[in-house]
């Protein structure tokens, strides 16, 4: 039966090898299951017939029935127009065409009935359509031709004659062969909890809707089925591993007790005793734990993670933290090792640049358990680093490790798996989360620490330069420190290194008693590193730098960011900068500067940025703007391959296919109940390699 949809899409009526070629080229559809599931992205409206003297240009598209009483060309050369009078028995409008005039005079002629459909436009005081699709009056489109669907295609296909209508007529033959092909692929008590379609009239009315109705039910189905079974693959990875993987227990609280008795140096906020809580009891539950927490910068995750340390070490057992970047595990070291001391736990740092006779009494004291923290970079993966007995591995900006270097961690204990923490301070909306990690627990902390200023976030034109130099001055004076950031966009990275450099000369030139720093991704390591620490000991008191700046630094005086071009931004990267000050008490700004001409979705980030500090309001909004896809980069693009659903949009729908497939899996985890058959044929007839398992194969 799966054999059907797995045929070639050349063998489809009317497509041929050529087609094929292109098709498969272009829009990746290789068979008939591919074709049934490239979805239309929008519908126009053929169901009414308007009236002329109706029809007005807010309208997205109007469909319209007459006669064209007359035809002029208008212009010369590159600027020659033909002018269709079209007339409905009342009144005249305009067709315009700008190009292929001989052959739209050669197909349409005067006084023969038509349907005309396009975009209505106002050319003066008169309404027009251009380029209408136009076709003579028959049985068929009098009735008012339901929503035609509209499919996405490519220029390639459009040069080569294959536009949306073809692609509507390849659908049309395809359905009806396809029809006693389609299985259910949901089980009918899911069906009639959710009331929804079954897959055979989804399939039909998602491409042929006859009225609005059936099409919100089409998509309703079939984005509930994708989501379903992206869910029911996340939460039984999720189960195996809880059933497989067991967990060193650690119930011994009383190092933490003395901690917060003696040592703790500020009131922890309600959001984090939360969190702590419930790691607490994932450390005590004899499962590994393997949960993800989410904090906005400045949050306070790492005081977390260090009782979290304390926890394990309570038990006899050792932590390690690893961080992306030499600076940031070199600032986690420095902020732990203060606690650490005062617990009398020994703590080291190891990264690519810790001397060779410096590695040794580090790998011996981790060996033989002297050694209980261990913060580092990726030089935590090498195979000389032994631990005596990993009981918590912490990993940090955990987006930017690969799941292969994750797991790298986890061998490092030979008898138990170490328990899983990873963290980001990269806010991440509840539905992406959910998509994306749903295989790991979620912790979010969600306040900041007391004491702490929201930032004050200005937008301001390049015009009111002046203005904010005086700005800058006035916080230099009060002895504070300022950040100015220049985009970075690889594909002009000459081009941003002059802005950068104009920028640093410009600086210098306003400033010319101040000290500047200037950092940039082509200089040596060494070289930043050494410009990042001048700037953390004050040594100077403006940095000049690209996005390089983005996660890390934690400078407590710096209490200004000046981001330029900010129009090149995308949200949670403005918020991620702007999360690099306010780290200490002072108040603290972020200066947001942009040219004078924006787009709608530029202004609405610039806006978002103004009116709101809240990580997850932000990330929210950049969901809604940018896709999913986008949002997290690409290498996690492989559980976000989604045929219909929209993460942006879809999330009650996510809600109520999650809860389905936990239901379902806690009750029956192996899918053996017959009742379940449906799910487990439809997992079982998918390959092993494909993520989203709601696809026709």
């Amino acid at each position: 039966m799966s054999n059907f949809f797995e045929t070639s899409i050349e063998f489809l009526k009317g497509v041929g090898p050529q087609r094929a070629a292109l098709l498969q080229k272009e829009l990746k559809i290789f068979s008939f299951g591919d074709l049934i599931q490239h979805y239309p992205f929008r519908y126009e409206d053929r169901t009414r017939f308007y009236a002329i003297k109706e029809i007005d240009d807010a309208m997205p598209y109007v469909q319209v029935k007459g006669k064209f009483t007359d035809f002029e060309i208008v212009g010369a050369r590159h600027k020659k127009r033909l002018i269709g009078y079209f007339t409905d028995g009342k009144n005249e409008m305009e067709m315009v065409w700008f190009q292929r005039i001989e052959w739209v005079m050669q197909k349409i002629k005067p006084n023969v009935e038509y349907v005309a459909f396009g975009k209505p436009t106002r050319f003066g005081s008169k309404i027009n359509i251009a380029h209408p699709e136009v076709e003579p009056v028959t049985e068929n489109n009098l009735k008012g031709n339901s929503f035609q669907p509209v499919y996405a295609i490519t220029e390639t296909l459009r040069k080569r004659h294959i536009d949306s209508r073809l692609i509507s007529k390849f659908q049309h033959e395809l359905i009806k062969l396809a029809e006693p092909h389609i299985r259910e692929t949901l089980p009918e008590f899911l069906l009639r909890q959710h009331h929804l379609l079954n897959k055979n009239d989804a399939l039909k009315n998602i491409h042929f809707p006859k009225v609005q109705e059936s099409l919100l039910a089409a998509q309703h189905r079939l984005k509930f089925e994708e989501l379903f079974y992206i869910q029911l693959r996340l939460i039984k990875m999720k189960l195996v591993r809880q059933d497989k993987f067991k967990g060193l227990i650690f119930n011994d609280a009383s190092i933490l007790t003395r901690f917060y008795k003696e040592h703790l140096p500020f009131e922890l906020t309600e959001a984090q005793k939360r969190v702590i809580r419930e790691i607490y009891t994932d450390l005590k539950s004899g499962k590994q734990m393997s949960r993800l927490l989410q904090g906005d910068v400045g949050s306070g995750k790492t005081i977390v993670a260090f009782i979290c340390m304390l926890l394990v070490i309570g038990g006899e057992a050792q932590a390690t933290l690893m961080a992306p970047t030499e600076i940031l595990a070199q600032q986690h070291f420095t902020s732990l090792k203060k606690f650490a001391d005062k617990m009398d736990i020994s703590i080291a740092l190891l990264t690519g640049s810790v001397k060779k006779s410096q590695r040794k009494p580090i790998h011996e004291e981790l060996q033989n358990g002297k050694l209980k923290i261990l913060i580092g970079t990726h030089a935590l993966l090498e195979e000389e680093v032994k631990f005596k007995n990993l009981g918590l591995a912490i990993i940090d900006e955990q987006h930017r490790f690969g799941v292969a270097q994750r797991s790298k961690l986890w061998q490092k204990n030979t008898e138990v798996y170490p328990h899983m923490l990873v963290m980001t301070a990269t806010p991440i909306p509840r539905t992406l989360a959910m998509t994306l990690y749903g295989d790991l627990e979620i912790s979010v902390i969600d306040e900041l620490p007391k004491g702490r200023k929201p930032i004050i976030t200005t937008h301001q034109f390049d015009s009111q330069r002046l203005k904010v130099n005086g700005f800058i001055r006035s916080q230099i004076n009060s002895g504070r420190q300022i950040y100015v950031v220049y985009p970075l966009i690889e594909e002009s990275e000459k081009l941003d290194l002059k802005h950068l450099m104009d920028g640093y000369e410009s600086m210098s030139r306003s400033f010319p008693d101040v000290a500047i720093s200037i950092v940039h991704g082509q200089m040596k390591s060494e070289a930043k590193e050494f410009e990042m620490k001048r700037f953390v000991k004050g040594e100077t008191k403006i940095m000049v730098a690209t996005t390089v700046i983005e996660v890390g630094v934690d400078v407590p005086n710096a209490s200004v960011m000046v981001i330029e071009s900010a129009e090149r931004f995308g949200l949670s990267q403005l918020h991620q900068l702007r999360g690099r000050v306010g780290r200490g008490a002072e108040q603290s700004y972020c200066i947001l500067m942009t040219g004078v001409k924006l787009g709608a979705d530029t202004k609405t980030r610039i806006e978002t940025m103004v009116r709101t500090n809240n990580g997850f309001e932000i990330a929210e909004t950049d969901l809604k703007l940018r896709g999913p896809g986008d949002l997290m980069g690409t290498q996690q693009s492989g559980a976000l391959d989604l045929l219909i659903a929209d993460l942006s949009k879809d999330g009650q729908i996510l809600q109520q296919a999650r809860e389905s497939a936990v239901a379902i899996l806690t009750q029956d985890p192996n899918l053996e109940n017959p009742q379940h058959a449906v799910i487990k044929a439809q997992v079982r007839s998918l390959r092993k390699t494909v993520v989203n398992w709601s696809r026709i194969s």
